[in-house]
């Protein structure tokens, strides 16, 4: 009985459950260290994290994922003053993706590369609306870990269904790449200014090597519908804003990611009998 038990404990597909979200929450709180620093061109490793506000090192104890936050009331332990709530909420929210991918893909190899993208995908997102940047950290370093991950099978010789091959990844980062390009260039002959930036174009790189070409034309497509539901009736109401896309990319290519396939079987069959 107790043998049993001890089995159940330590049965990988049931431990990954518990280890991935906790280390998701790890993922998170260095996640929002990047989602700082990247774009002010700063080191993530040093200096050690500081309060923002009145400039105190924040010691490990007061730097633990979520936990922290609460236990210090949402206030700086020296200065008194508020600490953001998006900091516990990132957080969360990544460890979220991690418990969401382990739950989906079990002790494999998929699991790493979900979450992972996701977490890219969130901290694209979360930077773009704040500084209106894609910073290369997310989208060229994600474009090479989406290959890397396509020849990890390759490698070790088995692969998960879902799993994407090198192939794909390489054609889809390429495609990804060129579409928006191509799309900027076009953009800008015609209205004589930049329609998309440089961010953009690198992120969908990112997301051809994780998605592949048929990924990165139905994320551009979502991507296109969610930014025109949005920014359509601001600029009917006359109020011009700057259109951060990494972020309705960023959802059109998790909403790929989940319900990719299923929309692709759908298309397929509606449209093309």
């Amino acid at each position: 009985m107790i043998a049993r038990d001890i089995e159940v404990l330590v049965d990988p597909e049931r431990m990954v459950l518990w280890i991935a979200p906790l280390f998701g929450l790890l993922v998170g709180s260095f996640l929002n260290v990047c989602i700082v620093r990247w774009p002010a061109l700063e080191s993530v490793v040093k200096p050690r994290s500081r309060c923002p506000q009145c400039g105190n090192l924040i010691a490990w104890y007061d730097n633990i994922p979520v936990l922290s936050w609460l236990v210090l009331r949402a206030k700086c332990r020296h200065c008194k003053l508020p600490i953001p709530w998006r900091y516990p909420l990132i957080e969360m929210v990544t460890g979220l993706i991690w418990l969401w991918a382990a739950w989906q893909y079990g002790y494999s190899l998929e699991t790493l590369r979900a979450a992972l993208f996701g977490t890219l995908l969130l901290g694209i997102a979360v930077t773009d609306a704040r500084e209106y940047i894609i910073p290369d950290e997310f989208s060229i370093g994600g474009t090479a870990l989406g290959i890397l991950f396509a020849f990890a099978p390759f490698v070790l010789g088995h692969s998960h269904p879902h799993a994407l091959g090198w192939r794909e990844a390489l054609i889809g980062a390429a495609v990804g790449f060129a579409l928006l390009w191509l799309v900027a260039w076009l953009g800008a002959k015609a209205f004589g200014k930049d329609a998309m930036g440089g961010g953009d174009i690198k992120m969908m790189a990112m997301i051809g090597a994780f998605l592949g070409w048929q990924g990165v034309l139905l994320t551009v497509f979502l991507g296109a519908l969610f930014g025109t539901l949005i920014f359509l009736p601001l600029k009917l109401m006359g109020r011009e804003k700057l259109v951060p896309f990494g972020i309705f990319l960023a959802i059109g290519s998790a909403l790929c990611w989940v319900l990719g396939p299923a929309m692709i079987e759908w298309y397929s069959r509606a449209m093309l009998g």
